[in-house]
């Protein structure tokens, strides 16, 4: 039996524990327990012989844009499509030497093969310093031809389920309650590393998304800039009012397209929906992120995330391929007027036909729509009625 030692323990909302602790090379690995665990205190201690981790990746400026590409090489040799007994993401049995050493209700780690880290803008913990010259959002804002960045930030991978597939829609409410409590965690972990401005937890479902892992898990990306996406919604606040959230929610409550609304969370199709199947949620009350939801809040947003991922998945007869993108305010800016937010867009447009992003949209960024929010709206409640938890 491999080595086991305990590990520290933080009680968080809900009662969900949680117990930090290092893999063999040195990553952070934490595992969040449910709070009606069957999980005693001890954890294997991670016993492989690791590669150095490999070095930061370079992000470059492309100058038309403004935006900044983070090129990392070491992601081309990332796991693919794995057979169950050799999945990563599983616990470390004698014939699986994966990511994880011990069984766990919910893990989280740093990505063996980051897009962003494990460098930061200053020396923090173990984690090194880049080196760069001094940063911020003005010096990143800046063009010129031949920029270049290290790609500072942390990219992490959290474990839903120690089985080897499913979604996080195949969770119960008890274990969709310990990641959201996950989330907030390490969303405020992240936002404190030198030169993260933004972090975001998603979930990329389904071969067609990409995924090359089938097993229950999601990811989050602590980024060194303001994403474009949120730089053009920080333009839109400016230009229309800083309660621009909270006006949108009114709207689409007015509207026949909520989903459906609770206490604290509404989910309805937006008025201008691209893709086929794209579901919006808000919170009722301006948060930035989900650190600043309450527990009130977290605990009604379990079974209410359920019920919409399985509403997506009943709409047909196979599991339905999406992107769930929790959109949080950046760290330094917008923190008043970006509210967090769920976006889940899927390419799904019939059983057996997905939308592909080809001229106008992927080269122009001009998007036409294929179903009317509204018939989108409708279908997806009466497969939500259905569901059961």
């Amino acid at each position: 039996m491999p080595e086991q030692h305990d590990l520290d323990a933080v009680t968080l909302g809900a009662g969900v524990v949680k117990r930090p602790t290092r893999l063999a090379d040195g990553r952070e690995l934490i595992y969040f327990d449910d709070p009606d665990t069957t999980l005693g205190p001890e954890r294997a201690i991670d016993a492989r012989t690791l590669d150095p981790r490999p070095a930061t990746a370079t992000m470059r400026q492309d100058i038309l844009t403004g935006d900044w590409i983070s090129v990392a090489a070491s992601r081309q040799n990332r796991a693919f499509l794995p057979p169950a007994e050799l999945d990563p993401l599983s616990p470390q049995t004698p014939t699986n030497p994966s990511e994880i050493p011990s069984r766990y209700d919910v893990a989280v780690f740093e990505n063996k093969s980051p897009s962003f880290g494990p460098a930061l803008a200053e020396a923090h913990g173990d984690a090194p310093a880049a080196g760069d010259p001094p940063r911020g959002i003005d010096d990143l804002e800046h063009l010129g031809l031949g920029r270049t960045r290290s790609s500072v930030g942390r990219c992490e991978v959290v474990c839903f389920s120690p089985e080897h597939s499913g979604s996080f829609g195949t969770q119960s409410v008890t274990r969709a309650r310990t990641v959201i409590e996950a989330w907030a965690d390490r969303t405020a972990a992240l936002s404190a590393l030198p030169g993260v401005e933004q972090v975001f937890p998603f979930e990329n479902r389904g071969e067609a998304i990409g995924v090359t892992l089938p097993h229950p898990h999601g990811q989050i990306y602590a980024y060194p800039y303001i994403t474009p996406r949120t730089t053009r919604l920080l333009d839109s606040i400016d230009r229309t009012a800083p309660d621009l959230f909270q006006r949108i929610l009114d709207f689409e409550r007015g509207s026949e397209r909520v989903l459906f609304s609770g206490e604290h969370w509404t989910a309805f199709v937006p008025f201008a929906a691209r893709w086929p199947l794209e579901v919006h949620l808000l919170p009722h009350r301006h948060v930035a992120d989900f650190s600043e939801t309450s527990d009130a809040e977290r605990d009604e947003l379990a079974p209410l995330y359920l019920r919409l991922l399985r509403g997506v998945d009943a709409l047909y007869d196979s599991p339905t391929p999406y992107i769930a993108a929790w959109h949080q305010a950046p760290v330094r800016h917008g923190r008043d007027t970006v509210r967090l937010n769920l976006q889940l867009t899927s390419p799904r447009r019939a059983a057996d036909k997905l939308k592909f992003l080809a001229g106008s949209e992927a080269a122009m960024g001009a998007w036409i729509g294929d179903v009317p929010p509204e018939v989108a709206a409708d279908r997806l409640r009466t497969a939500i009625e259905g569901v059961s938890l």
